[in-house]
């Protein structure tokens, strides 16, 4: 389904019930109502970044659900798009951190080289955010995030805000560091986030492993 190795690692979870019937939920929702992202890019966080080649994920909760701003990768826009306020947020933090200051608004850059950039709910539809919430893609993701919980390599996880913390108890595998602070959103990025540093973090720790670092 994603011609990856993410089919053979997910052949298992794809088998399930809940996924059969969250495939037949989300084609109906596709021909009925404006849905995001567009079909064909919903499993492009998988697409991208393949499981072996995973060196950090960011976990985002559902698209984003305004016309024409999700592109299957979480927190990334297309580059004609204004840029919601947490991604303004996180590249505000991306300048203070490492003086970098991006141009692009499409992260696609950062999933080819290993970020996993993975909405735990993948779909959503227009101006109602959460609406495609306890349909099955929790479960799906959560086998995602176990999968790679599992692995030898390490992974970063960046869990931002009180729903991707929630996933903590996943990450059960010491090897895995978890950086973590209050979500970007301008609600709370002022509590937390700006100053947190993750990226540098992030390129510290690849680093010492002899990781290839992040070009952000």
């Amino acid at each position: 389904m994603i011609n990856k190795k993410w089919d053979e690692v997910l052949a298992s979870e794809m088998k399930k019930e809940y996924f059969k019937n969250l495939g037949i939920f989300v084609k109906k929702e596709y021909q009925m109502k404006t849905i995001f992202p567009p079909y064909k890019n919903i499993f492009d966080a998988l697409r991208f970044t393949d499981y072996d080649e995973v060196k950090v994920v960011i976990l985002g909760q559902d698209p984003y659900h305004g016309l024409g701003e999700a592109n299957g990768l979480s927190f990334s826009v297309h580059n004609n798009v204004r840029r919601p306020p947490s991604l303004q947020n996180i590249f505000k933090e991306l300048e203070s951190d490492l003086g970098i200051v991006r141009e692009e608004s499409d992260l696609t850059d950062w999933a080819k080289q290993g970020v996993l950039l993975l909405n735990s709910i993948m779909t959503v539809e227009k101006d109602k955010p959460l609406s495609h919430k306890n349909r099955g893609w929790e479960n799906f993701t959560d086998a995602i995030i176990t999968l790679l919980n599992e692995r030898e390599k390490p992974v970063i996880f960046v869990l931002w805000g009180s729903f991707a913390r929630s996933k903590k108890e996943l990450i059960t595998n010491k090897r895995h560091p978890i950086i973590e602070s209050v979500h970007p959103s301008p609600l709370s990025a002022n509590r937390g986030f700006f100053g947190s540093k993750p990226f540098s973090k992030i390129n510290y720790f690849l680093e010492q492993n002899h990781i290839e670092k992040i070009n952000w």
